[in-house]
């Protein structure tokens, strides 16, 4: 039997939850896949270009792998815990759902 005035568990809010592993891996992925797209920009204009446009552009296509494959192995940490948990205030358990107030 539950008393009313015993502790209760605390219980995580969902809006606190970390996204679903499936949509990190993914949104990981596409930002991964646009970075090397970008390299790949550099290497093309890297030709095409001279002058110090040639070197930005250099620097950024051995630069970018690096910053790509840290960013696409960080995992979504970054969520901030604004509520922290939630306690019920008075819950109604099955033995109370019969009690008169």
């Amino acid at each position: 039997m539950a008393r009313r005035n015993a502790p209760q568990d605390e219980v995580p809010s969902a809006t606190n939850l970390p996204s679903a592993p499936k949509d990190d891996r993914d949104n990981r992925m596409r930002n991964y896949l646009i970075s090397m797209g970008i390299r790949t920009l550099c290497f093309v204009l890297a030709v095409l270009l001279t002058g110090w446009a040639r070197w930005v552009c250099v620097a950024g296509a051995v630069l970018l792998p690096y910053f790509a494959v840290v960013l696409a192995n960080a995992t979504n940490q970054r969520r901030i815990d604004v509520l922290g948990t939630v306690r019920p205030s008075d819950p109604i358990t099955h033995l109370d759902a019969g009690k008169k107030p």
